[in-house]
């Protein structure tokens, strides 16, 4: 008589609040169980864009989109990681149209190239060095102890000299790469006077810094003119900007790209 009464009550309940409670006499949803669940049949929900009833797949999880919205089945985007190999981490480019100029008056002093320019010095031991603007202060990130950083550089540089004729005359100039504000990779250039008017020539170069420590760093090119052969009073170096008008800003930009390759260390959480 006891389970009669009680399912007669349930039913009454069920039809009064339409929420069904196991092993709970209060059912805050509409099915509101209170225990262990054994789902041994399909978890289907429906698609709030078509109405279709989706059932997953495969490695598929059922995520909330929210208040107000039906859960969707979604994948996780876990790439594989082989122990002790190397994976690009971060990658990133920049670019600067401003440059830097250098007329004769910027001449460093250097008694040894191979005593100034060594590695990991810092960049104000380097007189008459210009930093181009927008391929300066940028910064990345590392995460692993064992990482590669590679850098490429592209610019071109251009002097406002007249037909040279005979003469033999030139300007040596370097740029650098420097990584918080030590200096990683240098390459040394010169440009010729020719048999036209405002020579020009691209500049590429590539760097490399290894097992950089752990956390924020900031990357910066810098350039100098290093010293004139022959030239006349009132001849200006560019580097990654034009001085006459035979090539334009778009033409004489500089270009940057950093690139991190790391042995995986750290693992972003998948989910929040």
């Amino acid at each position: 008589m006891k389970n009669i009464l009680f399912i007669l009550f349930s039913t009454i309940g069920l039809s009064l609040s339409a929420q069904v409670g196991i092993a709970t006499p209060t059912p805050k949803a509409m099915l509101d169980v209170n225990g262990n669940i054994n789902l041994r049949g399909k978890l289907i929900v429906r698609n709030a864009a078509d109405g279709k009833l989706l059932e997953g797949g495969d490695d598929q999880l059922l995520v909330s989109q929210g208040a107000g919205l039906a859960p969707t089945w979604k994948s996780l985007r876990i790439p594989d990681y082989e122990t002790n190999k190397f994976y690009l981490i971060y990658n990133n480019s920049f670019s600067d149209r401003v440059g830097v100029t250098f007329t004769s008056s910027e001449e460093p002093t250097i008694a040894s190239r191979s005593a100034s320019f060594t590695k990991n010095s810092n960049f104000s031991t380097f007189s008459q060095f210009k930093k181009i603007p927008g391929l300066s202060s940028q910064t990345f990130n590392v995460y692993s102890t064992e990482s590669k950083t590679y850098f490429q550089f592209e610019t071109v540089v251009q002097a406002n000299f007249a037909n040279a004729g005979t003469t033999d005359t030139s300007i040596d100039y370097a740029c650098g790469i420097f990584v918080d504000d030590k200096l990683v990779n240098l390459r040394q250039g010169n440009l010729k006077a020719v048999n036209s008017t405002n020579p020009f020539l691209t500049h590429n170069q590539i760097g490399l810094a290894q097992n950089l420590t752990k956390g924020a760093h900031t990357v910066s090119v810098a350039c100098s003119r290093l010293k004139s052969y022959n030239v006349p009073t009132g001849i200006t170096l560019s580097i990654g900007t034009n001085v006459a008008d035979n090539i334009d800003s778009f033409i004489s930009q500089s270009s940057f790209k950093v690139d991190v390759y790391e042995v995986p260390q750290v693992f972003n959480a998948i989910t929040n």
